[in-house]
C-alpha cells in the first residue's frame, strides 16, 4: 500500500471536488425552488465532510498504533513530536485530536479544552450558548466544530506533517 498520508490527501481532494460540484448544482436549483430535499442535500454534504474528518483521523490513529506497536497511536505520535522538538506541530495535532473528539462525543474535556483556547484556534468552535455558526445557513448541521473544506484540508495537511516527522525520527517505519 502507498503511504496513508498520500492516499488520504488524494481521496479527500477528490471527495471535496465532487461535493463542490454537487453543492453548486443544488444551490443553483435553490434559486428557483425551496424543496426540502435540496436543503437536505446541502446538509448531507456538510455531514459527509464531518464523517470524512472523523474517519481519516480514526484510521490514522489505527495506522499509528499498528506501525508504532503501541496501545495509543496518538499518544505515541505526540511523544515522538515532543522528543524531536516539534512542539508547535504537537500543539496543532492536539487541537485537532480534541476537535475530532468533540465531533465524535460532543461536550466534555476536549470541548472545554478548545473553548479555553478558542481565540487562537485555526478553526471555529461553537461557544457555550451559541446555537449556530451562521444563523440562516440552511446547510448547517448540528456540530460543535465547524467542518468546512478548510477544516477537512487542515486535517489532511496535519496528517501529512505528523507522518513526515515520525518518518524522520523513525526511518524504518513506513505508513
Amino acid at each position: 500500500m502507498h503511504q496513508f498520508s498520500e492516499l488520504v490527501f488524494r481521496s479527500t481532494s477528490f471527495m471535496l471536488g465532487v461535493l463542490k460540484e454537487v453543492e453548486s448544482k443544488v444551490i443553483e436549483q435553490l434559486q428557483t425552488s425551496g424543496l426540502t430535499v435540496l436543503v437536505k442535500n446541502l446538509q448531507m454534504i456538510q455531514l459527509h465532510k464531518a464523517i470524512t474528518a472523523i474517519g481519516m483521523f480514526s484510521l490514522f490513529e489505527s495506522i499509528l498504533q499498528d506501525g508504532l506497536a503501541c496501545r495509543n497511536g496518538f499518544d505515541e505520535a505526540k511523544k515522538i513530536l515532543n522528543q524531536s522538538g516539534n512542539n508547535d506541530l504537537n500543539n496543532r495535532f492536539e487541537d485537532f485530536i480534541c476537535a475530532i473528539n468533540v465531533l465524535k462525543h460532543g461536550k466534555g474535556r476536549s470541548y472545554d479544552t478548545l473553548v479555553a483556547k478558542s481565540s487562537i484556534l485555526s478553526f471555529k468552535i461553537k461557544m457555550p450558548g451559541e446555537d449556530y455558526f451562521d444563523e440562516g445557513d440552511v446547510s448547517e448541521i448540528s456540530t460543535l466544530i465547524e467542518v468546512n473544506d478548510e477544516f477537512v484540508l487542515a486535517c489532511v495537511r496535519l496528517i501529512e506533517e505528523v507522518s513526515e516527522k515520525i518518518r524522520t525520527e523513525r526511518p524504518d517505519f513506513f505508513f
